[in-house]
């Protein structure tokens, strides 16, 4: 496989194609799909007047959420270029801070300085945890958290033939792996599969405290959905039997 420099660079051209796909997609007050939502579960306290970053910000719907909710200060860093673009037109009157570049790269950005970073469905693609939640530490104030949200571990492991689910592969394998033809576009992306005990895990090594772990369950707005037998890798019918969604909240503290 190439090395995290390499990955970076594929996975960046790769995003600038398929960013139209995510136009507002797995964006705040939702934290995924079929998930319960901020106004569910109210894991942002007050937000007036506060600083916050998001860390893979795509086409800056959340960040847009986060001026609705009095935030003072919207930061982002994002990978794609066409991303920042896309952000940068939505949020043209917020005056926010955007940046294209790699979460797990030091850009300089202020440390001891936001009250929240948070990430919705991007945290997982960094080439390095590690990196990534040290660096989100030192730009959070004492008492500051993240908030982030991804794929369940376990659920890239789930496959559905005929509405049975079952387990495929290996959950305690992590390590890198090729998606061809990501979103039938001709790109090829890299993820890193990781198990909930390295998340939990670097993320106390980083120095944090962990508030909550949610597996989260569907949200109230499907509740009187029907949930027709499903085989795609997202769908209700899959979603009532196990989470989609992990999400963790995690503070710095004094």
């Amino acid at each position: 496989m190439a090395n995290a420099k390499e990955i970076l660079e594929q996975n960046r051209q790769s995003w600038n194609t398929v960013a139209h796909h995510f136009n507002g997609k797995d964006a705040l007050p939702s934290y995924g799909p079929y998930t319960q939502t901020e106004e569910e579960l109210k894991l942002f306290e007050d937000l007036q007047g506060k600083r916050v970053l998001e860390i893979g910000y795509g086409s800056g719907h959340s960040l847009k959420y986060m001026a609705s909710r009095g935030a003072k200060e919207l930061w982002g860093v994002d990978l794609s270029d066409s991303q920042k673009n896309a952000a940068e037109e939505l949020l043209k009157d917020q005056n926010p801070q955007l940046f294209c570049a790699a979460m797990e790269t030091d850009i300089n950005l202020p440390k001891h300085y936001f009250d929240y970073v948070y990430s919705i469905y991007a945290i997982g693609w960094t080439t390095d945890l590690s990196v990534t939640f040290k660096l989100i530490y030192s730009y959070l104030k004492d008492g500051g958290s993240l908030i982030f949200s991804w794929d369940h571990p376990l659920y890239a492991n789930l496959k559905s033939e005929n509405g049975r689910v079952h387990l495929e592969g290996s959950y305690q394998l992590e390590g890198e792996k090729l998606m061809e033809n990501f979103k039938g576009e001709k790109v090829d992306m890299v993820i890193h599969r990781r198990k909930m005990a390295t998340y939990i895990n670097e993320l106390i090594n980083a120095g944090f405290s962990i508030d909550t772990v949610i597996e989260s369950d569907v949200s109230a707005a499907f509740e009187k959905e029907e949930a027709e037998v499903s085989d795609r890798y997202y769908s209700l019918y899959k979603a009532r039997k196990f989470p989609t969604t992990m999400i963790i909240k995690a503070s710095k503290r004094s």
